[in-house]
């Protein structure tokens, strides 16, 4: 699911990450996808957070999509 979110065009990751819910879902499949490839502390506490916490890690992750084309320690 990284692989598929970094492969799209910087509009539709941000319009992705921009509605609340489809936000949050988008965050917990690439986050735990992410852990799932890597297995690294890192993203386990990252795609833990973000299902908790998941529309306010979104909203940082906009700006971040912004300047790097990617979420934050999900990078493919």
């Amino acid at each position: 699911m990284a692989r598929w979110f970094n492969k799209q065009s910087r509009l539709v990751q941000i319009i992705l990450l921009l509605i609340p819910v489809v936000n949050w879902i988008v965050e917990v499949c690439v986050r735990w996808s992410a852990f799932l490839k890597n297995k690294s502390i890192i993203t386990l506490i990252t795609a833990i957070v973000v299902t908790f916490l998941g529309i306010v890690v979104g909203w940082i992750d906009v700006i971040w999509c912004l300047l790097f084309k990617h979420m934050i320690f999900a990078k493919a």
